[in-house]
Parts: C-alpha cells; sequence; structure tokens
C-alpha cells in the first residue's frame, strides 16, 4: 500500500437523492490536507496564515471542478498541488504589484525628533562628508546638495560624466559605511 491507501469512495445511490460533490472538500482535507499545507507553507515562506487560505482556496476549487476531477488518489494530489502553486505563485505576483499594507502606529510609539536629533544627524554626516576626497564631496555636493544632473556636474568641474558618476558611486558607499561605523 502506498502513502495514500485511502480511497474516496462513491455515494450509495440508494440513500437519499445525491447531492454531488457535497463530502468532496470534507474528502479531500482529510486525505490532503496536512501534507499540502506543509507543500504550502513551504511555498508561502511559513506564512501559516496564508498558506491555510490558499489550502481551503485549493478546496474550494476542487469542489467547483469536481465533476472535472479523476479520483485517482495520485492524479488528486497532482491537481491539488498545481492548484495550490498557481494560488501562491498568483498572491506574490499580487503583492509585488500593490504597496505592502501597514497598520497606523500608535500616536505613543512615533517618535518626534527634536533639535538635538537634527543637529546630531548634521553633525555625524559633516563628520563622513569630511572624510571623503574632495573630488568625491564636490561631486556629492554638487549632485545631491545642489540638485544637480550628472552631465551638469561634469561640465561645471571639466571632466567626463563617466568620472562624475564613478564620485558619486564611490563616495555613497565610503559614506554608508561611515554612518554605518557610528550608528
Amino acid at each position: 500500500m502506498g502513502r495514500h491507501s485511502r480511497t474516496l469512495q462513491p455515494v450509495d445511490e440508494r440513500a437519499a437523492p445525491p447531492k454531488p460533490h457535497d463530502d468532496l472538500a470534507e474528502s479531500l482535507y482529510a486525505e490532503f490536507g496536512r501534507p499540502l499545507l506543509g507543500f504550502v507553507l513551504t511555498l508561502t515562506g511559513n506564512d501559516r496564515q496564508w498558506a491555510e487560505d490558499v489550502v481551503q482556496e485549493t478546496l474550494i476549487r476542487a469542489w467547483r471542478n469536481a465533476d472535472k476531477l479523476d479520483r485517482d488518489p495520485e492524479m488528486l494530489r497532482a491537481w491539488l498541488y498545481t492548484v495550490a502553486r498557481r494560488i501562491v505563485i498568483d498572491g506574490w505576483r499580487s503583492r509585488r504589484a500593490r504597496p505592502q499594507e501597514v497598520e497606523e502606529a500608535a500616536a505613543e510609539a512615533v517618535g518626534v525628533p527634536d533639535e538635538s536629533d537634527r543637529t546630531l544627524a548634521a553633525m555625524v554626516v559633516y563628520e563622513a562628508l569630511r572624510n571623503l576626497s574632495p573630488e568625491q564631496r564636490e561631486a556629492v555636493s554638487q549632485t545631491y546638495l545642489r540638485d544637480r544632473t550628472v552631465n551638469e556636474v561634469a561640465a561645471t568641474l571639466g571632466v567626463p560624466p563617466g568620472t562624475v558618476k564613478s564620485r558619486i558611486y564611490h563616495a555613497v558607499r565610503a559614506l554608508r559605511r561611515a554612518l554605518q561605523d557610528r550608528g
């Protein structure tokens, strides 16, 4: 006997008039629910709530398509896993297509910076800028602080635009390291 030794039993036709698909979702959940949830958890990055929603949606789709499903357990398993995988892929795509929802922070949890915070931050940035070469500092000053384009800075400094880009690139990396070191 394989892993899925149980088979889905047909409805007894002598009983009350059969309601197609009544027990299908229940039978599928009993037989495939736990392994399907484990599979979906890996696809969702262990987001249990999302995984449970995917399993539920998968079983609903199975119920809706009951008359088209092959009742062989291995074929059902393959169909369920494929549908679940597609639901997760659609979920990932829709999450990328819209901004992530965030909860509003409580008013007392939001820190309001005062003048001393701004002064301290300015001092840290000033010190980090002092550690750059004069060429890098000028490129950063012209592009970021004076809001000029690379081509405008290149014309002002009399150097090729690629040189300005290189100076900015290396300056930003040095600033990032210096600021990270200072916390």
